[in-house]
């Protein structure tokens, strides 16, 4: 939530501004530790949306604020600047708001004797369980500079893969909106139009153009209704897909789409390898590793799986034993792979093989996707705009003919 706070300083200075926290109490805490008076506070910087759910305004944090963030800790902490002056600096630098709220009551924490780690917990929806791990395992190691190399250059990978994967299919998206508006607008306002005008010739219509005159009849009389089962349709989703049922389904349906849901399986399966080699190499428990990858994996089916799997481990089960359950989410290849990582000792290289195996497989479908796609489209778009205006403009262009 964010806060509008009016408050002065200890010489008296008055200072206006907001603060982003869980609650009103955190809010007020965190600006106290700063030294601070509060003389008003209340919550704003939300709006209901269209849907009704609630939107924080120019707010969110990406995935390349926390890569850059996490190179530019690294590089002061290499250079030997304190981790007050390091967080401070950098909440001061940050040009997003809830970043940058975060950050200072980062500091705030870590002045107050909390470790980095335990600091940036506070804020899950900023610093993932993952990222936590990792930085935690840096404090524990020593290395916190090489942790925040390391967390970098792994967000950095899973951006960019992700990122190239959505690329992908918003020109075919693009293309398929396009189709679906053309469509309507000559239902509605160009068919109607000329089949005025076969009606008033009364020859007998073929039966593909009575189908289209049929169909533009129909849009024409029931519009407003399909317009109106569209919103409610669009409504009930906004507010299904966020509940835990809602993006159960949902998880199961994107990796059962032909041809789609094998990229959406490889790109999970590139992710949980990364994570879990850079976790492990860390020197991160696995069954630790295993927990919080399942968190971060971004689809409940494998969450669950996962989950499972590290279960099973905890009772003595290896990694590939626990994951050879799952034949349909985890292909044999891997399991037989990280089988022989386990029984060689190299389980970290292993991981680190499979993820760079799957990274480039996930951009090769991806490539091969965008380069069939598009073609298909066009065509396919050209083709019913073309029997559209022929099977009403043959008829026309008959009856002109026999004037």
């Amino acid at each position: 939530m964010l806060f509008n706070y009016r408050a002065t300083t200890k010489e008296g200075v008055e200072q206006k501004g907001s603060i982003d926290a869980p609650n009103e109490d955190i809010a007020i805490s965190s600006l106290q530790r700063r030294g601070l008076v509060i003389l008003n506070i209340d919550k704003t910087g939300e709006r209901k949306g269209l849907l009704g759910r609630s939107v924080t305004l120019f707010s969110r944090v990406k995935n390349r604020d926390i890569v850059l963030l996490s190179r530019q800790i690294a590089t002061l902490f290499e250079a030997k600047v304190s981790v007050l002056v390091t967080f401070r600096l950098l909440a001061s630098e940050s040009g997003n708001q809830i970043l940058r709220e975060a950050l200072m009551q980062v500091t705030d924490d870590i002045k107050g004797g909390l470790p980095i780690s335990a600091a940036m917990a506070k804020h899950p929806d900023i610093f993932s369980d993952f990222y936590v791990s990792m930085v935690k395992s840096g404090e524990e190691s020593g290395k916190l500079s090489e942790a925040f190399n390391y967390l970098a250059d792994h967000l950095e990978r899973s951006y960019e893969l992700v990122t190239k994967a959505k690329n992908a299919l918003v020109y075919p998206a693009f293309i398929v909106v396009t189709f679906i508006v053309v469509m309507i607008l000559m239902m509605v306002f160009v068919i109607p139009k000329l089949s005025d005008i076969l009606v008033e010739t009364g020859q007998e219509l073929p039966i593909y153009t009575k189908i289209i005159v049929g169909l533009s009849n129909f849009f024409v009389d029931y519009g407003v209704l399909l317009a109106i089962l569209a919103g409610a349709l669009v409504l009930f989703l906004s507010r299904y897909l966020p509940t835990a049922a809602g993006n159960s389904a949902l998880s199961r349906f994107k990796i059962s789409i032909p041809y789609m849901g094998r990229l959406y399986k490889k790109l999970y399966l590139a992710r949980i390898a990364d994570n879990l080699n850079t976790m492990i190499t860390s020197g991160i428990s696995m069954v630790k590793a295993v927990e919080v990858t399942a968190e971060v994996v971004d689809n409940e089916v494998y969450k669950e799986l996962l989950l499972k799997s590290a279960q099973a481990i905890k009772t003595g089960e290896s990694v590939s034993s626990a994951m050879t359950k799952y034949p349909n989410e985890i292909p044999s290849i891997m399991v037989q792979m990280i089988k022989v990582g386990e029984e060689s000792g190299r389980l970290g290289f292993v991981l680190d093989t499979l993820a760079r195996f799957y990274r480039r497989e996930v951009n090769n479908e991806v490539d091969t996707l965008v380069g069939l796609i598009e073609p298909i489209l066009i065509v396919a778009l050209a083709l019913m705009v073309g029997v559209l205006l022929t099977s009403v403009l043959v008829p026309i262009y008959n009856v002109a003919s026999g004037i």
